[in-house]
């Protein structure tokens, strides 16, 4: 049974060991890390490195055959609705005949349980998170006319209209344009002030620089995690992406070339 729980509780996340395979081939090995409450992380590494399968992992669609995964003190599904989870968009499928509502209705099904409606409170929350993301005056629209960028504002909102303590979020910022990029970036402030916990996996080293409070490197394995000064030293790169060129030039930017992908 679930845990309903205050979203003002401290949502410390500890992963412990752990070790996670994609269609029977293991993906992630013995992968350990704690979030404190409230930070937001960068989450960081190569194609393949395994970022999509921690995040499936971290909300309970992908299984654990090692290691264990603990929230609020407690063991993953014991209160599985306190973590929202934003995909990738090639991972949706868009021809589905739902409206921009429904999906952000979705995010109160955890919450609502078998066979109940949605109620006032839940209808206030979809209105309030459709809102945030400025999608209410397309509602009713079918969420497959959107533009990519409305796409993943309304699953921001569905995430959001969930209530969680943690959120995860892969790969956002791909393939939307800037003034969503802007608001996806704005949320995770206003998340942070609310204590929300924040995973990011980007391919944007310079964006984790500057608008994360933590990185985590990762190709399989945990190579690297703490602040970004911390993580992105030119070994730490060399181990995560291979014999790959790090540039930072005078501003402190940072560019990774990806002609030659590691062994």
């Amino acid at each position: 049974m679930s845990t309903q729980l205050s979203i003002h509780e401290p949502a410390h996340l500890q992963v412990e060991n752990i070790t996670v395979a994609y269609n029977g081939q293991p993906v992630l090995r013995d992968v350990s890390f704690t979030i404190p409450h409230g930070t937001r992380v960068a989450v960081v590494g190569p194609n393949g490195a395994g970022k999509s399968t921690l995040f499936k992992a971290l909300v309970g669609l992908l299984p654990v055959r090692a290691g264990r995964i603990i929230i609020h003190g407690e063991s993953l599904g014991h209160h599985k609705e306190c973590v929202a989870y934003v995909p990738q968009r090639e991972e949706v499928d868009w021809k589905f005949p739902v409206t921009v509502y429904d999906v952000a209705m979705m995010g109160r099904y955890g919450n609502l349980g078998w066979l109940k409606r949605p109620g006032q409170y839940d209808h206030a929350v979809v209105t309030r998170c459709l809102e945030q993301m400025r999608m209410t005056n397309l509602a009713r629209a079918p969420i497959g006319d959107l533009s990519g960028g409305q796409q993943q504002r309304v699953f921001l909102a569905r995430a959001l209209a969930q209530e969680p303590h943690i959120l995860l979020m892969d790969e956002p910022f791909t393939g939307v344009d800037a003034s969503t990029q802007a608001a996806t970036l704005e949320l995770l402030t206003q998340l942070q002030h609310q204590g929300v916990t924040v995973m990011v996996s980007t391919h944007d080293l310079n964006l984790a620089t500057t608008r994360f409070d933590q990185v985590l490197l990762i190709n399989r394995r945990v190579i690297a995690h703490g602040s970004a000064a911390q993580v992105f030293t030119p070994d730490n790169i060399t181990q995560a992406f291979g014999t790959r060129t790090l540039i930072l030039n005078g501003r402190g930017s940072i560019v990774v070339d990806e002609c030659c992908p590691p062994e």
